[in-house]
């Protein structure tokens, strides 16, 4: 099976936080955001596979910022790891409010895992992931660890 590289796929995706986004106080709802992560991660997903993907884990979310009514909030995702069906997305949200003259600021990061299934709803292989860069390699190796690391819990799971 062929390669693509990690750009072949990468997405950014901005949305406007509007008010049925958010609580009474105008703090947009922690699900609209990890809706929004999981869409571009599920772009991501299929852009590689061109098939249909499922989410398969999302690993912690750890909010850095407040995210406002009124605020854009953009959604870069891009692969970090990919096995044989399955594929690891790095989704980053910054958010910006467009009343200040400030740059967007980090309010997220978090690692999707998708898989690609075939027609019949089992999994299906997907491209490698050619590594270009010294930071591609870098990621690639930290998902492959974390990737292990999730096997062993659902190995030990198992057992109990």
């Amino acid at each position: 099976m062929n390669t693509k590289t990690r750009d072949q796929s990468s997405v950014t995706l901005s949305n406007i936080m509007m008010p049925e986004h958010a609580n009474p106080s105008g703090n947009v709802h922690g699900g609209e955001i990890m809706k929004l992560m999981d869409n571009a991660a599920g772009v991501v997903a299929i852009r590689h596979a061109r098939t249909n993907v499922v989410t398969a884990r999302v690993d912690s979310l750890k909010f850095l910022q407040p995210i406002r009514v009124s605020n854009v909030i953009t959604c870069c995702g891009q692969l970090t790891f990919v096995g044989k069906s399955s594929m690891e997305i790095s989704v980053t949200v910054t958010v910006e409010d467009l009343t200040k003259e400030e740059p967007a600021k980090t309010a997220l990061t978090s690692f999707f895992t998708f898989v690609a299934l075939d027609d019949n709803g089992y999994p299906q292989l997907v491209p490698g992931l050619e590594l270009r860069t010294q930071q591609e390699r870098l990621d690639w190796e930290a998902g492959r660890l974390r990737y292990l690391s999730y096997k062993e819990e659902q190995k030990a799971q198992k057992t109990e």
